[in-house]
């Protein structure tokens, strides 16, 4: 079966809109990342040259973000300045040998301004849930996709304080193709699913969001797509060494994303999508600056 294609993308680059941030550590390091940009990052690696829309602030860490995006060949046209306000940070602590995580208010990010975009350019306009926290950077999303008329990929992603039910359900009734896990499945249905409940009610809050494509992934047990006609589980991808799973999630977002700008079908977006997020769990970090990591598997798709 192939990807529904009443709202198929039409040829041009993916928008991705939303944070971009960095994990600060006790020890004083930072690791760059945001759903968001992790995606972007990506989609430049597979070739898709993403226009990423953002906001950072006037500050050591915006220059850090503009210098790498320029490394990797990220369009940073897009990428705004804002000098009342920092570039975003999440505070990373260690309790127990487990991360915990703050994310700080009034971020950069959270101040996106409406980009003057051309629909006639762009395919889709992908974004998260967080970026939705602040009413100037929702304006922002809204606005974009109410003068493109683009259709709108909604990654949940639920970050206690910063969400709120009525919201984020609000937001996936906007959007064509959404993505979430397990554990956000159940927030939003409000009650604890089994393991043989999840197709149906999965399906059931597809229907009721008027959604073209509802994806559900299961950590380490793969991952289900429902589209209406037809609903497809895709096996867990074997990692043998895992480096840690920090950005997974979005790694198997872009592959989505990629599958929908490139036609295929549920079954082998579903199944490449594990596979690059599984790759990605065998390396510290969200991201990549080895380009034959994306030449590999790109060529290996093709092959297959």
């Amino acid at each position: 079966m192939v990807i529904p294609d009443s709202n198929t993308p039409s040829p041009g680059r993916p928008i991705v809109f939303g944070e971009v941030l960095f994990d600060c550590f006790p020890d004083g390091s930072s690791v760059l990342g945001g759903a968001p940009f992790n995606v972007a990052w990506h989609l430049q690696g597979f070739g898709m040259y993403p226009l990423f829309v953002s906001r950072i602030g006037s500050d050591a860490l915006g220059e850090q973000v503009l210098d790498i995006m320029q490394r990797w060949g990220m369009d940073s046209s897009h990428l705004q300045r804002d000098a009342e306000h920092p570039t975003g940070q999440v505070e990373v602590r260690i309790e127990n040998g487990q991360p915990g995580y703050t994310i700080l208010p009034e971020q950069a990010y959270d101040f996106i301004e409406p980009p003057p975009v051309v629909a006639a350019d762009f395919s889709l306009v992908y974004h998260g849930s967080l970026i939705t926290r602040s009413p100037v950077s929702r304006a922002a999303l809204n606005h974009l996709c109410e003068h493109t008329r683009l259709p709108r990929f909604m990654d949940v992603n639920l970050r206690s304080p910063w969400w709120e039910h009525a919201s984020v359900m609000d937001d996936l009734r906007r959007a064509c193709w959404v993505k979430l896990n397990d554990e956000e499945l159940d927030i939003l249905l409000q009650r604890r699913l089994s393991r043989p409940e999840i197709p149906s009610a999965a399906e059931q809050l597809r229907a009721d969001a008027g959604l073209e494509m509802l994806v559900v992934t299961l950590g380490a047990d793969g991952a289900w797509v429902f589209t209406g006609s037809c609903a497809q589980y895709g096996e867990p991808v074997r990692v043998d060494e895992i480096a840690d799973t920090v950005g997974a999630g979005d790694a198997f977002s872009a592959v989505v994303l990629l599958g929908l700008l490139s036609g295929w079908s549920v079954s082998v977006t579903l199944q490449r999508a594990l596979e690059f997020a599984a790759r990605i769990c065998r390396q510290r970090g969200a991201t990549s600056l080895d380009r034959s990591l994306y030449g590999g598997f790109l060529q290996r798709w093709r092959d297959g």
